[in-house]
């Protein structure tokens, strides 16, 4: 890979869940999920790999989880223990770059074109990197080795869990030309739904759509998809790349058509963005609520705030304020959403905020 790009994707293995069944042996074996309780009307932030045999996943209402695995065990975050952790795992690749892009606190991307370290392939620094972090964590992640992000990224999922793959520029081609198109990371349910509709089954269906048919289809995101049939990506590693905002949304099987539900449905979306804010220390001051209709229309409603916010019964209340003033009448809902912008990092100083924008805090 000499004369190209060294990026190298690492994905912690089922983070939150792993560090409980280490810290605690009777949860090793079993299937755990990390998040608040089916009575609590909560959400699974992270599964086991025990779990997710059973379908379980993170997002996921607890109560559906249980209905899927009625000995499944619910572990209370920690999210100290976990931001911790994690620092560990940044000063592992600090070792090896500089140039870290952290993703949340489990996953980051890695340009070791230029590394710290004397080994001479990126492949052997993923390598390297891997065995530290188990030795000095007790815990496992998987990388992804290519001359881009979004092919490190592709490749990191193609071993997990605790495997390394690397794909080499002479290889990209053929292996994006044979994968399903919901492998494809950037392209969600909806999106893959459509494209199948669509005859684009593979990779080798997408790369025979041109960039203005593919724009046309999906907007702005056709050139993404475009660019990713040919395995290309320019994006750089950002070391300092600050998040704009933070949300969560969910897609219903079968639009609502109950306002009740409706409410209940955001307060379970509130509870997965509060969790994305406490990942990433952040506080958002502008609320922005998300609604498409079943006819496929959308409308956004937002506040902004003089104070910045992460409290879950505030964000829940707020979102559920904005909701209350859309007019329902005779229509019902498919998709619901909340983000926060406007962010600011939560519970630190000035002194300490700077600091977090340069570090970036993996």
């Amino acid at each position: 890979m000499d004369g190209i790009r060294k990026i190298i994707h690492v994905d912690m293995d089922a983070f939150y869940a792993s560090v409980e069944q280490r810290d605690y042996p009777q949860y090793q074996g079993k299937p755990i999920a990390v998040g608040s309780s089916p009575t609590q009307r909560g959400v699974v932030c992270a599964a086991s790999y025990e779990a997710r045999v059973f379908g379980i996943h993170s997002a996921m209402p607890s109560k559906l989880a249980i209905q899927r695995c009625p000995h499944l065990i619910f572990v209370k975050p920690r999210f100290e223990v976990y931001r911790t952790v994690s620092e560990q795992i940044r000063a592992i690749f600090e070792r090896y770059t500089d140039l870290i892009e952290p993703v949340a606190l489990d996953e980051a991307y890695l340009d070791v074109t230029e590394s710290k370290s004397n080994l001479p392939y990126a492949s052997a620094i993923a390598r390297e990197i891997r065995a530290s972090i188990q030795q000095e964590t007790g815990l496992t992640a998987s990388a992804g080795v290519s001359f881009n992000k979004f092919l490190a990224k592709m490749a990191t999922g193609m071993n997990k869990p605790n495997g390394s793959t690397v794909i080499l520029p002479d290889q990209a081609e053929a292996l994006i030309e044979q994968l399903a198109i919901e492998k494809f990371h950037g392209i969600g349910k909806v999106s893959a739904t459509r494209m199948r509709e669509l005859g684009i089954c593979t990779g080798a269906d997408l790369k025979q759509r041109s960039e203005t048919e593919l724009v046309q289809q999906f907007g702005k995101m056709g050139h993404h998809y475009f660019k990713i049939a040919r395995g290309q990506d320019d994006r750089i590693v950002e070391a300092n790349r600050v998040r704009k905002s933070l949300g969560a949304e969910t897609s219903f099987a079968q639009d609502l058509t109950d306002r009740a539900v409706m409410l209940h449905e955001l307060a379970t979306i509130a509870q997965d963005v509060c969790h994305r804010l406490e990942q990433h220390q952040a506080k958002g001051r502008t609320l922005t609520l998300k609604v498409k209709f079943g006819n496929y229309q959308q409308i956004t409603r937002s506040r902004t705030l003089l104070n910045p916010i992460c409290e879950l019964g505030i964000v829940t209340s707020l979102a559920q304020e904005l909701f209350e003033a859309v007019d329902l009448e005779g229509r019902s809902v498919r998709l619901l959403g909340i983000s926060l912008s406007n962010l600011g990092t939560s519970h630190l100083g000035s002194e300490t905020r700077a600091a977090l924008v340069q570090l970036a805090l993996f």
